[in-house]
């Protein structure tokens, strides 16, 4: 570098917080959906996650909307600690659904592959149009 010149800091690719990480805990959504596909023929007395599937769809669908918009009561209010906690209670009524729905978390994995690199504008102009919209 010739004298004088700036150095040009690369970006970083991974946050200092995220190589903390261990690899598994980067998984652990995935663990999540095996452990309540482990449980959708479990005791509902004994297993919450087979208790809502049990309800069946509505309810389970139901049961996800309730948590996020307690997650976004949360956001609004500016509550980190409870916006953490509810946001966890997303993640997890959201696996449920996808359970009950037949959908892994490899699909929704590829899914968002698919999108990588593409804007949301972009991505949302290439959906067919809705004329209910």
């Amino acid at each position: 570098m010739a004298k004088g010149e700036k150095k040009i800091k690369k970006p970083i690719l991974v946050s200092p917080r995220d190589a903390k990480l261990k690899k598994t805990d980067m998984h652990v959504l995935d663990r999540l959906f095996k452990i309540v596909m482990s449980r959708r023929d479990a005791d509902p007395r004994i297993s919450h996650s087979a208790r809502l599937l049990t309800k069946g769809r509505n309810k389970v669908a139901q049961k996800f909307g309730e948590e996020a918009v307690e997650c976004l009561i949360e956001a609004v209010a500016g509550n980190k600690k409870a916006l953490i906690s509810e946001s966890a209670d997303v993640l997890y009524h959201l696996i449920v659904v996808w359970v009950d729905a037949g959908i892994t978390p490899d699909d929704i994995w590829s899914e968002l592959h698919r999108r990588e690199g593409t804007s949301g504008i972009e991505e949302k102009a290439s959906r067919p149009v809705d004329p209910l919209d």
